[in-house]
């Protein structure tokens, strides 16, 4: 997160795309599953809530992360402002 920030120009975005769980872990479905698929095959996988993922953005410097949901796709996009 830093090496793209550090990429960017003054005002630039970056923009995540992913399965993000409820801070629940159980919702939506289909990210709650996703995240289970990723702790029962990987080491340490998991996936990240949007709690976690604004700490990481803020922790790298990024100055916002706004959290959108997506009508056609499963995934939720992240967009985090410099």
């Amino acid at each position: 997160m830093r090496k793209v920030r550090a990429s960017l120009t003054c005002g630039g975005r970056c923009v995540t795309l992913d399965f993000v769980p409820n801070d629940d872990r159980v919702s939506p479905p289909v990210a709650a599953g996703f995240a289970m698929m990723m702790l029962g095959t990987t080491a340490a996988g998991d996936a990240y809530t949007f709690a976690e993922y604004e700490k990481m953005f803020r922790n790298a410097g990024y100055v916002t992360s706004e959290l959108h949901t997506l009508k056609t796709a499963p995934q939720t996009l992240i967009v985090s402002r410099e």
